[in-house]
């Protein structure tokens, strides 16, 4: 195996092995609603708790990675992840489920952050973009296997070794990223901590990455608030899905394997600016037709969010480790922050529209902040050339 190669498989198990946790509940949250007598607004914390740690640690774990180096970082991180996956797993209430949540959401972002800053730093522009889209595929492997995984064994073995089945899995996924991701070459080593921090700032003075940051809020906000109530609205009248069925409709991830490492090929085509805003127009679609009250319907539209959603990501994250020239780990740092910060408002604020008007208020949410991305896009990354 070529060096190219080991990099290609490392970069996309670390993926999986991230996503393979961080969503993971979703297919099961009606059942776990039932066990700890929750609301479907107060299960949805579980989605919340990670989210919001992710979003709280993300830009200083790019600094310091940009002090530390990167493998190192990825690596001691994938390791970290087993304990609290196994914690959740054991978790004996809703609260305690929710604090090893929190926990798990710490050790994420050295893994998918940096993962992004190693690629920015290691790789031409041209071949960056392609190599973000490896990654996203694998972080969709990752999060479909999760939620299959998860719903599948939830009847047969129960949710709780449901939990340590993804631990397993998340521990060889650690192991082989240790053997196989090679170490950085181009890495400049930030002089020190407080170095890192000041190209960080210097992030926040440029409008190209602050409005991708606000591109990427609204990806997660979208994914969150689809993924996570769409799993009540299908377990409802009339479709009454078992854990088991709403596990099988994750399969829908596998669309972004498949499309996804496609993305460099479609920004170069067409420009960045033109690619994103087709394809979050055909998202908005794709989450219209979830309103028809047949199931083939709704799982095409899930696809087609899915989809989307894995595009718009892969050339947002691409765009910024490939623009930012110095303090690339805190670049992207910064872009997983908003990153979360929408997913954790997502996992929140659609709750009010789920109480308030079930299915058909999620998806009015979710279409309103598509609206607002649009506009961000066009007007962002107005001078942005192929």
């Amino acid at each position: 195996m070529t060096i190219a190669d080991r990099r290609r498989v490392a970069v996309a198990l670390a993926g999986a092995g991230a996503f393979l946790n961080l969503y993971s509940p979703q297919a099961v949250l009606p059942l776990l609603a039932k066990e700890f007598g929750a609301t479907e607004a107060g299960i949805a914390l579980i989605m919340f708790a990670s989210t919001f740690a992710i979003a709280f640690t993300a830009p200083f774990t790019g600094a310091i990675a940009d002090v530390l180096g990167r493998k190192r970082v990825i690596t001691a991180a994938m390791i970290a992840l087993v304990v609290p996956t196994v914690m959740t797993a054991l978790s004996p209430n809703l609260d305690a489920m929710i604090f090893w949540r929190f926990v798990q959401g710490l050790v994420l972002p050295p893994i998918f952050a940096v993962t992004i800053a190693y690629i920015g730093g290691e790789m031409p522009a041209d071949e960056a973009t392609g190599m973000t889209g490896i990654y996203t595929a694998g972080a969709a492997i990752g999060g479909f296997t999760g939620r299959l995984l998860t719903g599948l064994l939830a009847e047969p073995i129960g949710w709780r070794n449901a939990f340590l089945v993804d631990a397993g899995l998340t521990a060889l996924c650690a192991i082989a990223v240790i053997v196989l991701l090679p170490r950085e070459r181009q890495f400049v080593r930030a002089a020190n901590l407080k170095a890192s921090l000041r190209q960080m700032l210097a992030h926040l003075r440029n409008p190209k990455l602050l409005g991708t940051y606000a591109v990427g809020f609204g990806v997660l906000f979208n994914f969150i608030a689809t993924f996570t109530f769409v799993s009540f609205h299908l377990a409802a009248a009339p479709f009454n899905l078992s854990p088991a069925a709403l596990g099988m409709i994750f399969i829908v991830y596998l669309i972004g394997t498949v499309i996804v490492p496609l993305v460099g090929r479609g920004v170069s085509r067409f420009g960045r600016r033109r690619f994103v805003t087709a394809v979050i127009a055909l998202w908005m679609c794709g989450i219209l037709l979830t309103l028809v009250p047949w199931l083939p319907a709704v799982i095409v539209g899930l696809a087609m969010a899915a989809a989307c959603g894995f595009l718009c990501q892969a050339s947002s994250q691409s765009y910024v480790a490939t623009s930012s020239k110095t303090g690339i780990s805190s670049a992207i740092g910064l872009y997983v922050t908003a990153f979360y910060v929408g997913g954790s408002v997502g996992a929140l604020l659609p709750g009010l529209a789920w109480d308030a008007a079930k299915w058909p208020g999620t998806v009015a949410m979710v279409v309103a902040m598509q609206t607002i991305m649009m506009l961000i896009v066009w007007l962002a990354w107005s001078k942005d050339r192929r």
